[in-house]
């Protein structure tokens, strides 16, 4: 688990801001739940044989002797409380987006963390291939206005509950006499959860997993024609795919179209996958609720964070947000006045720094430099008895005194200049 320090919160708040912008300009609206929820919620939900379940969730007995998790992904616990709030009973679909951290219990890699975080989009209520697509040029959409280039959306049909159990037999079949090519993660999934070999990403299994039939072969005709308009819908807002038969995701609870968006860079190699999602058209009713198709996708923070501090080092996101005032004081008097002052700058909305604990005025004015201020707010013990204040230019070191119920006004029109 990491700290988000204080030169990195910028990035994180610039995604975030970026991501709520562009929801909400697609009718989403944002639904918070808990960082802790019953433990089936998840092992029901995501599937008992998955990695997430099986291997990284953090789960823990309560003292009143509740199982529960810290959640490990957003979907299963916002279907959750779309069951327990009735909210299929509200004007269909409903647009969903989320934001925060999540856990799991990671192997420790570079760019992996076990408290990450994610922005979240879900759809319910909408079984038209067009939201599978919308929610693909939404991503994008965040994406471009992050400064991402060269991206490609990974994407793949892993069909429904009509077609993928013959697939699965065929898959079966084929891996099994071929087992002992296989890992032994591959080897324990061929029992459990066969699709997951498609995503094994383990040299080994390589050569076996790319003469496997695939799934997009033996399609059932809804799901062929659903994936078929999926693809275009992209041609028609030209949005760049290509066709992955190994891509299943990593959760049970997918069907039809699941995806992932990932940039490729000048060499071709991919950095990894931003983004990833699909439908799961099936999980609000094997949680309780009414049959109700829906779509949705997350972004992971971290990775996309990572990239964009690589790309700027030379013009960092926290160089917009620096003050250009700074405010220096003398004395117990002038110490006082500065909180009101500081009062006046924020209803203004005109970002100031101070060194209210230093008292040497050669200490501020360097700190000042240093913050890079263009003007230095200077407001002495006489000056606190005359009600002024002095203005330094930090540039050419030109100094004024003036009112300081006029300072606002004055810093207002030079920094206009």
């Amino acid at each position: 688990m990491h700290d988000i320090l204080p030169e990195d919160q910028a990035f994180f708040q610039k995604v975030y801001a970026v991501a709520a912008n562009i929801a909400g300009f697609y009718g989403f609206q944002r639904i918070d739940t808990p960082l802790v929820e019953e433990a089936e919620l998840f092992s029901k939900g995501i599937g008992l044989s998955t990695d997430i379940v099986e291997k990284q969730m953090y789960v823990f007995r309560s003292k009143g002797g509740d199982y529960l998790a810290l959640r490990p992904e957003f979907t299963a616990g916002i279907v959750r409380a779309y069951i327990e709030h009735g909210m299929f009973n509200l004007p269909q679909p409903l647009k969903f987006y989320s934001l925060g951290p999540l856990f799991r219990l990671e192997r420790p890699q570079a760019g992996r963390f076990r408290q990450f975080h994610q922005v979240d989009l879900e759809v319910f209520g909408e079984q038209s291939s067009v939201i599978d697509a919308q929610i693909i040029q939404i991503f994008y959409n965040i994406l471009k206005e992050l400064k991402f280039k060269n991206l490609i959306v990974e994407i793949n049909s892993i069909g429904d509950s009509q077609c993928r159990p013959y697939y699965k037999k065929l898959l079966v079949s084929y891996f099994r006499s071929r087992e002992s090519s296989l890992c032994s993660d591959c080897r324990r999934r061929l029992r459990y959860n066969p699709l997951r070999i498609l995503d094994c990403k383990e040299e080994k299994c390589q050569p076996v997993k790319s003469q496997a039939p695939q799934l997009v072969d033996h399609l059932c005709e809804e799901c062929k024609s659903h994936f078929k308009e999926v693809l275009e819908f992209l041609d028609e807002v030209e949005l760049p795919y290509r066709l992955n038969p190994y891509l299943v995701r990593g959760l049970d609870y997918y069907t039809k179209t699941v995806f992932e968006i990932m940039e490729d860079n000048e060499e071709g190699q991919k950095i990894g996958s931003l983004v990833g999602g699909g439908r799961f058209d099936a999980l609000v009713k094997l949680l309780g609720g009414k049959d109700t198709p829906a779509c949705g996708a997350a972004l992971g923070a971290e990775r996309v964070v990572q990239v964009i501090k690589e790309r700027s080092k030379k013009e960092t996101v926290r160089s917009e947000q620096l003050p250009k005032v700074f405010l220096a004081q003398l004395g117990d008097l002038a110490k006082r006045k500065s909180l009101k002052m500081f009062e006046e700058f924020r209803k203004a909305k005109i970002p100031i720094s101070e060194s209210l604990a230093k008292d040497s005025l050669k200490t501020q004015l360097r700190a000042a430099d240093k913050a890079g201020a263009d003007y230095t707010l200077i407001l002495g013990q006489r000056e606190a008895l005359e009600e002024t204040i002095i203005i330094r230019d930090m540039k050419n070191s030109r100094q004024e005194t003036v009112k300081s119920e006029k300072a606002v006004r004055e810093i207002q029109k030079r920094l206009k200049k």
